[in-house]
């Protein structure tokens, strides 16, 4: 692993939700390296190395992207088509982890490439549990691509 590399991009506008994902991912040790940010518009330039992220290494990126899909300034479902359309990012895994069950979400998400869809559970329990396996998943045992 490259020093200092985000393991996680949680893209959450809610300060509750972020409050209890870096809660579960530091109880399960999942939590070496999380950049947070709040909006559509903040993961783009996260994502894309630019804006307040300009100077950051645009070739580190993270290990997974945890998508809300219900964002101020741009959503969800706009982010993850940027990032499909980019030869450099495609590869990047992203979990659309939101409270959204619309069909059209569902459908338009899996459309645009998106990895896993997640609904968040309501019950304290259930979403850390929830975030537990994603985070073990996506940073223990996926076999990410040797780019």
């Amino acid at each position: 692993m490259k020093h200092n590399q985000i393991e996680i991009l949680l893209v959450e506008d809610n300060p509750d939700d972020v409050h209890l994902a870096l809660h579960a991912l530091e109880k399960n040790h999942l939590a070496n390296r999380v950049e947070v940010v709040r909006d559509g518009a903040a993961a783009l330039d996260f994502l894309f190395a630019r804006g307040d992220y300009a100077n950051r290494d645009i070739h580190n990126q993270p290990k997974v992207v945890l998508l809300d899909l219900k964002l101020p300034k741009v959503d969800g479902l706009e982010v993850l088509r940027q990032v499909r359309n980019s030869p450099l990012l495609s590869h990047i895994p992203i979990v659309v982890l939101t409270s959204s069950d619309e069909e059209h979400d569902i459908i338009e998400s899996y459309t645009l490439g998106v990895n896993s869809y997640i609904r968040k559970p309501v019950d304290f329990e259930q979403f850390m549990e929830a975030i537990r396996q994603l985070g073990y998943y996506w940073l223990v045992l996926n076999e990410p691509p040797g780019l």
